[in-house]
């Protein structure tokens, strides 16, 4: 019995893996009732990450369940395990998928940090993410 092969570290996966990778964030997040959920196309401006997709909890209790949820589903779907950061206290979440990274905010987080323009790179304003 052979060990499943990985992709070559550093080598770049397929485009249609990265968006279906995408859609499966935003369909989760819809699913678990984030708000205001943005996708900031990052391809070809910035080399962290294809898609940064922020979204609010009501609370620090939603943005923690959020976040478990999609770590677990990222996993089971995708096959990827992810980062995840700041989960402890739940007012800010970063989940590291790769080629998407998610950030969860409490509302008041989310309004101090902003980071919808500092990532617009003088572009329009993001738009919400179609759920």
């Amino acid at each position: 019995m052979s060990a499943p092969q990985d992709a070559a570290p550093g080598a770049a996966p397929a485009n249609d893996s990265v968006e279906a990778l995408h859609a499966l964030i935003l369909h989760q997040l819809d699913e678990d009732q984030a708000q205001e959920t943005i996708s900031i196309p990052l391809a070809g401006k910035s080399s962290i990450a294809d898609h940064m997709v922020i979204a609010s909890g009501r609370s620090t209790r939603h943005v923690s369940a959020i976040a478990d949820k999609l770590a677990q589903r990222i996993k089971q779907e995708a096959g990827r395990l992810v980062r995840v950061e700041g989960l402890p206290n739940a007012d800010w979440v970063l989940i590291d998928a790769g080629d998407v990274i998610v950030h969860l905010f409490r509302p008041e987080v989310r309004s101090f940090y902003n980071l919808e323009r500092m990532w617009s790179f003088g572009d329009a304003p993001p738009v919400p993410a179609a759920n």
